[in-house]
């Protein structure tokens, strides 16, 4: 039985390495992967995940108002599809994730879905957020912080290091963010991202 797998973890983990491996694994056995990435991460109209280690593979763009059933769908009408990776996957709406659970649930392809959990304010993604609900196999892929604690958060740092506590959820620049474990995140931010008892 397919299933929808969410892998997730804090900036520089590796995530796109892994995705790009799988697809690997795919193809060396003769089987056809589907990659997706964010249209924000659009170079011109052509889709590209990149790793850090320097391996890059072409993908198909998703916006927000994308609908990846029918597209995954007519993929397999034209060759049979027998994976989706979806990268970025953070910046899936809602539908989407559904879209994708019945890619699942109604073609019989593994959806594998790699992206953040958290933005630099701690909170959840939309796409992160609903993958966690209904995801059939959660995930966490480690990596570590300055003081080599597992790191789970991400601050944002302007160009001269200045820790951002404010501004929009998604900031495409990578070089500007840091993962770090959560104590060390609460003090590069200097308050609890919730406020109460």
């Amino acid at each position: 039985m397919a299933k929808l797998y969410f892998s997730y973890a804090a900036m520089n983990a590796g995530k796109s390495t892994l995705l790009l491996q799988a697809a690997y694994n795919y193809r060396e056995r003769g089987m056809r992967p589907l990659l997706y990435t964010s249209a924000l991460y659009a170079e011109g109209d052509v889709g590209l995940i990149t790793s850090r280690i320097g391996i890059a593979e072409p993908a198909e763009l998703y916006g927000a108002t994308d609908d990846l059933y029918q597209s995954v769908r007519e993929f397999d009408e034209e060759s049979k599809v027998d994976c989706v990776l979806v990268d970025e996957a953070q910046f899936l709406t809602r539908e989407q994730v559904w879209q994708l659970a019945r890619v699942s649930d109604r073609l019989h392809i593994p959806v594998m879905c790699y992206g953040l959990r958290t933005d630099f304010q701690g909170q959840l993604f939309p796409g992160s957020m609903e993958l966690l609900a209904v995801a059939d196999t959660l995930r966490e892929i480690r990596t570590i912080c300055t003081c080599g604690a597992k790191a789970t958060m991400v601050v944002r740092q302007d160009m001269s290091g200045r820790v951002l506590t404010e501004g929009d959820q998604v900031a495409i620049e990578k070089s500007v963010y840091l993962s770090l474990c959560r104590k060390h995140w609460e003090e590069a931010v200097g308050r609890w991202p919730v406020k109460g008892p």
